[in-house]
């Protein structure tokens, strides 16, 4: 396992490919994180679609999809499993965040969670509008996940500092 990037530093540029829903139709292309300032980003790194807490996780941020626009800030999940799985995924539940694909772990390993056996531990980054890291949560267990709630007040302070 890597070392996971340290709070206050500016966050490695990655492209993965991934898709998102629009109404309808599951828009695919490749999501660049430095294409993503001038708003805060969470990345929500997770073991598997359709797998009972990533779901359950998944479904909790997609929910609060509001929560998240009126503090400005965008939600990706990023799991090991490919675009198609993802697509799958997000149809059967409705996910309304863009989840990305990272079938080598190579992200993974660079903010440090990749895990041998489990393959991706579940952690939350949160990344301000200039792409620096202002939070982290990495589970040893990964059986919870941290709350839309826990989430909004720590992005409600990267937004006030």
């Amino acid at each position: 396992m890597g070392s996971s990037p340290q709070l206050g530093s500016k966050v490695q540029d990655f492209t993965l490919a991934g898709g998102a829903l629009e109404g309808d139709a599951f828009e695919r292309r490749d999501y660049t994180l430095s294409a993503a300032r001038g708003r805060a980003l969470v990345l929500a790194f997770y073991p598997g679609d359709n797998t009972a807490v990533c779901t359950k996780q998944l479904c909790s941020y997609s929910s609060g999809m509001e929560r998240f626009e009126e503090l400005d800030a965008e939600v990706w999940g990023i799991s090991p499993q490919d675009v198609d799985s993802h697509e799958s995924f997000a149809r059967t539940h409705g996910l309304r965040m863009p989840l990305l694909a990272d079938p080598g772990r190579e992200t993974a390993r660079a903010f440090g969670i990749a895990a041998p056996g489990i393959g991706v531990r579940r952690a939350v980054f949160l990344i301000d509008a200039e792409g620096v890291l202002r939070w982290k949560h990495v589970a040893l267990l990964g059986a919870t996940f941290q709350s839309l709630d826990t989430l909004a007040d720590h992005l409600t302070g990267i937004k006030n500092k």
